[in-house]
């Protein structure tokens, strides 16, 4: 829904369905639920999340047309979409494979410019898209330096092809639409270090190249086009568990002219050991230790220095570690959630980055994105649309207390 701070919306990945028809049919059960709660008298904005499978469906046109009478009928428009996971999200082991294929492939490519056809039919006229994806594959595949860079240039390249396409449809008097890459713990780009430093070793270098070929273009002009076209997707929880400031993120990036295309709002896990007893915080993470999505975990030690675990489990095994003074782990528990017993949560993050945006906007579209409702423990589980308007009804007030 549009609000003075942007476009507010939820990730339908938390919906379950793999498939366009199971999918549609839980858009059908929850969307105009929610919308009553929160938007009833305005248009409601939805962030559509479509797997690999689903996006060849809805690609077809009697199914693309009768998504865009239903979301007439419901008074709902799509603005943004989730290109992050390509196969199975729910009821599946998820894991590290959130990343496949990651953007050495032709698939990645396919399914990104697939999703970007499919919102420039859905877009509602005079507004800008995106499409958040993944920091272009996953590092723990990778052996070696030269492996590293391969892929990194690889990667790169695919990817320019999909704004070479974003070019064109802009340019055919399409809508403005942009890729905005999602940095996470252990991708490839995984803070804002590691982006800033690509899209100006990497991308910009090889998009000025290509784009002067392709479109004869001057490298101002290149250097433009890219920046508009390629974006950031700023998870408050992804660089929550790197411990990164976000408003000296924020303020990085505007030094350098980057934009952000999409704020995820999310919270991290948190928790800090105590010094006599770090028991009750251990067997708490515990309870959170769950087989389907990757829990990156990030310990900060007392002289500063961070140790990397690559899930939960590999965290557990180190539990004892003395040196250790805190734990973030990357599981999207609810926003509207300070306290989980002696854990907490990276919320104060998400209530920063809001009033940075209230007070100077730097995005025009806001996405809440717990999809973990599943997998949550037992006691934090409720009703699905009950837990997503509360979360949403949060987001608004602490927008407008800023």
């Amino acid at each position: 829904m549009q609000t003075p701070y942007g476009h507010l919306t939820y990730c339908t990945n938390i919906h379950a369905g793999e498939n366009w028809g199971e999918h549609f049919s839980q858009l059908k059960t929850h969307i105009p639920a929610v919308k009553a709660k929160v938007s009833p008298a305005a248009p409601f904005g939805i962030g559509l999340r479509l797997s690999n499978l689903a996006s060849l469906e809805l690609s077809k046109e009697p199914a693309l047309l009768e998504f865009k009478e239903w979301l007439k009928a419901e008074d709902c428009y799509v603005f943004t979409m989730n290109g992050f996971p390509y196969g199975g999200f729910h009821s599946v082991v998820v894991k590290d494979q959130v990343h496949t294929p990651d953007w050495t492939t032709s698939e990645r490519v396919a399914y990104t410019n697939r999703l970007f056809r499919i919102l420039a039919a859905l877009l509602p006229a005079g507004m800008e898209g995106g499409i958040s994806t993944s920091p272009l594959s996953y590092k723990y595949w990778l052996r070696c330096q030269e492996e590293h860079q391969s892929v990194m240039e690889s990667a790169t390249l695919n990817m320019l092809l999909v704004v070479e396409q974003l070019i064109k449809t802009h340019r055919g008097g399409g809508p403005l639409m942009h890729l905005d890459v999602e940095p996470e713990p252990d991708g490839m780009l995984e803070n804002s270090k590691e982006y800033i430093d690509w899209y100006f070793q990497h991308l910009l270098p090889a998009g000025v190249i290509m784009f002067s070929d392709r479109f004869g273009m001057t490298e101002e002009e290149a250097i433009v086009a890219i920046k508009q076209h390629v974006q950031l997707c700023y998870d408050v929880c992804h660089f929550a568990v790197s411990y990164e400031d976000p408003l000296v993120v924020l303020e990085r990036l505007h030094y350098f002219g980057l934009k952000t295309g999409k704020v995820q709002i999310s919270a991290a896990l948190k928790g800090l050991f105590p010094k006599d007893n770090r028991q009750p915080v251990v067997a708490a993470f515990k309870e959170f230790n769950e087989s389907t999505y990757l829990h990156q975990v990030i310990a900060r030690k007392a002289d500063g220095e961070k140790i990397h675990y690559p899930d939960l489990p590999q965290a557990l095994e180190d539990a004892e570690n003395p040196d250790v003074e805190e734990w973030r782990a990357h599981f999207h528990v609810p926003v509207f959630v300070q306290d989980f017993g002696v854990l907490t949560s990276t919320r104060d993050d998400i209530s920063r980055v809001l009033a940075r945006q209230a007070a100077k906007p730097f995005s025009y579209h806001l996405e809440v994105e717990t999809y973990t409702w599943e997998v949550l423990p037992a006691g934090l589980k409720q009703e699905m649309g009950i837990s997503i308007a509360r979360e949403m009804k949060w987001v608004l007030q602490q927008l407008e207390l800023s």
